[in-house]
């Protein structure tokens, strides 16, 4: 791990924390007109639709956050604990990664954390995200059930048919691994995405999502990041669907003034590609952080997830402090998540100084990330 500059460790903590928290605030935004239409949102909230946090699952002043903030806070407590493995020889991401989608899918069936099991850590014991917020399908039937257990692999994926952006909307953590190449980047969102969705254009959409994320994070530009992608889809199988919508998004932006319009062309988001070539065009046009986050969700179809990938986009280009303070201040878990953010930095930055047990540091950071196995 190369030495980090007090300068570096302060951009990289605004990056990481602004991608997800600015991932959480586009899917809090969203969450209230998911499924909507856009003439009834605009019908419902006037000609510019939504402009706040609305009512959400029984959160009266909004901000609610969605299984997309859920599973992409797990991506991060299963990469830290794959990055404490790695010293111990055993190193294979994709495993901790799907330990830590097995814990978020007994969020979804457990009335709350079970205090018996040491490995829940400290995220698996927030007792506020044992709740479902319209989770996928994809998600639930790749990690539960009796194919649950099994280790979805590229060459035996999970759910091969499925191509639902929740595999795109947990990926931005991997782009936060800065000192990667981009190519290992998109490989590990790739492995990790044919989890619970085993079509091409799904796990390949995760894989370009996340290389992006990285591309911003390491100080480079949206169009950067975008046409790098574009390079490394090209090299794969079945990329063809996603170098559509990414290409479609270009377009977009080369099309004129941003609108909804312009959105719904690019479709509803339901799908990975979709979702992603929506939240690339929304990014890419935005004149700031709270504009680009509102033509994310105003639009008919899959609104939490499409401002979740913009959010993340977004938040990783600007860094936390660019982020609109009063979604901020109402966003649920805001706390929660700036201390795994917070966290994560602290792994990858400081890694080496927290892992000896012998010591008080060490003893509690194993304890909030217990390593199985």
């Amino acid at each position: 791990m190369p030495l980090w500059s007090r300068a570096q460790q302060q951009d990289f903590r605004s990056r990481v924390r602004g991608c997800l928290l600015g991932g959480a605030i586009g899917d809090a935004l969203g969450a209230g007109v998911e499924f909507e239409p856009l003439d009834k949102i605009r019908d419902r909230y006037g000609p510019q639709g939504v402009t706040g946090y609305l009512p959400a699952y029984g959160r009266g002043a909004g901000g609610a956050i969605t299984d997309d903030t859920q599973l992409t806070l797990f991506t991060v407590d299963g990469l830290i604990r794959a990055h404490i493995r790695r010293e111990s020889g055993a190193w294979h991401p994709p495993t901790d990664l799907h330990l830590a989608y097995r814990r978020w899918a007994d969020t979804q069936r457990d009335w709350g954390p079970d205090e018996r099991r040491p490995d829940l850590g400290w995220l698996g014991r927030e007792e506020w995200l044992y709740a479902q917020r319209a989770p996928g399908q994809g998600c639930l039937t790749g990690l539960s059930g009796p194919d649950g257990e099994r280790l979805g692999t590229l060459e035996r994926p999970k759910n091969p048919h499925s191509k639902g952006c929740g595999t795109v909307v947990r990926a931005a953590p991997f782009g936060l691994l800065t000192t990667w190449e981009p190519n290992l980047v998109f490989q590990l969102a790739v492995e990790c995405s044919v989890l619970t969705h085993g079509h091409p254009t799904g796990y390949l959409a995760a894989g370009a999502y996340a290389v992006i994320v990285q591309s911003v994070a390491r100080g480079g530009t949206l169009e950067e990041g975008v046409h790098l992608a574009l390079a490394l889809l090209s090299e794969r199988m079945g990329h063809e669907e996603t170098t559509a919508a990414l290409r479609a998004a270009l377009d977009a932006v080369r099309a004129g003034e941003p609108s909804a319009e312009r959105v719904e062309a690019l479709g509803e988001g339901w799908v990975a590609e979709e979702a992603l070539a929506i939240a690339v065009y929304c990014a890419l046009v935005a004149h700031d952080v709270t504009s680009g986050l509102l033509l994310a969700v105003n639009h008919s179809g899959d609104s939490d997830s499409t401002g979740a990938l913009c959010g993340g986009l977004l938040g990783v280009l600007h860094g936390d402090t660019a982020l609109p303070p009063g979604l901020v201040a109402g966003l649920e878990g805001r706390g929660a998540i700036l201390e795994l953010a917070d966290d994560f930095v602290l792994e990858l930055v400081h890694g080496g100084e927290l892992h000896d047990r012998s010591t008080a540091a060490g003893a509690v950071w194993a304890q909030r990330y217990p390593v199985e196995g």
